[in-house]
């Protein structure tokens, strides 16, 4: 079993909440066994999904209940769509200005947990707030923290860590992690697609688009009419999604 480092362990003891930001990916998957391995109890963990309803993929909210086990399980969601956010912007978002996840996934998620924790006051406003980015995945990544204290949301009595649970794992590491805890990552991965995320996501590959066309053409159409309608691209190379995949609308 993997050490906890000491501020988590500190936390731990004292009784807070661990929310798993949980996407049906497989870091999230690969996280949670790892939080259990770590010596985190179930009854201070709360699994929480952004649900993003149509772009995401099939299948997410059945693949999360089936791996998590009999612990609570928060779905949040925003008020507003992709798309709508899209239509209402006419552009996509980029890389530097995410509002996919800031509006759709980190600003709903941190409100529903706002919320549970205030509804239990036996985690004394202690929360430490888990989600599965790790450095091999980008530069930006590897730079980051792997435990900082999250000023904002640590006001009205709560007391929050951000914390990266499995940011040294290689991909490696997180299917193996899966497949030894007897469980199967998410049916997307068999596919072809090598992330999970938004169905066709920003920062996807054009692989990833191109397998993720072939299997959601309804919402593939949806996508491409969008670019042309708005004039703006979901890549930031400038190229249409017909152009990336070479797959009609």
């Amino acid at each position: 079993m993997s050490a906890l480092p000491q501020v988590i362990s500190e936390y731990r003891d004292a009784g807070a909440l661990f929310a798993v930001n949980h996407s049906a990916g497989k870091d999230s998957q690969a996280m949670l066994i790892q939080l259990r391995r770590m010596g985190v109890p179930d009854s201070q963990i709360v699994i929480v999904h952004a649900d993003l309803g149509e772009v995401e993929w099939p299948g997410n909210l059945e693949h999360i209940r089936q791996t998590i086990g009999n612990v609570p399980f928060i779905v949040a969601r925003a008020k507003k769509t992709f798309l709508e956010m899209v239509e209402h912007r006419q552009m996509f978002p980029s890389p530097g200005q995410r509002q996919c996840t800031s509006d759709l996934k980190r600003g709903p998620i941190q409100r529903e947990l706002r919320r549970y924790l205030k509804k239990h006051p036996e985690f004394g406003g202690r929360i430490v707030n888990c989600m599965g980015m790790r450095a091999q995945e980008s530069a930006a990544r590897a730079k980051r923290p792997s435990i900082i204290k999250n000023r904002s949301c640590s006001i009205a009595g709560r007391d929050w860590i951000d914390w990266l649970p499995i940011h040294e794992m290689t991909h490696f590491d997180v299917f193996a992690t899966i497949f030894s805890a007897g469980q199967r990552p998410h049916w997307a991965y068999y596919a072809g697609m090598s992330r999970l995320s938004c169905v066709f996501c920003i920062m996807a590959s054009a692989s990833d688009l191109k397998v993720a066309a072939n299997l959601n053409r309804e919402l593939y159409r949806r996508y491409v009419a969008t670019e042309k309608r708005i004039g703006h691209t979901l890549s930031m190379s400038g190229k249409g999604l017909e152009q990336i995949t070479g797959v009609p609308a």
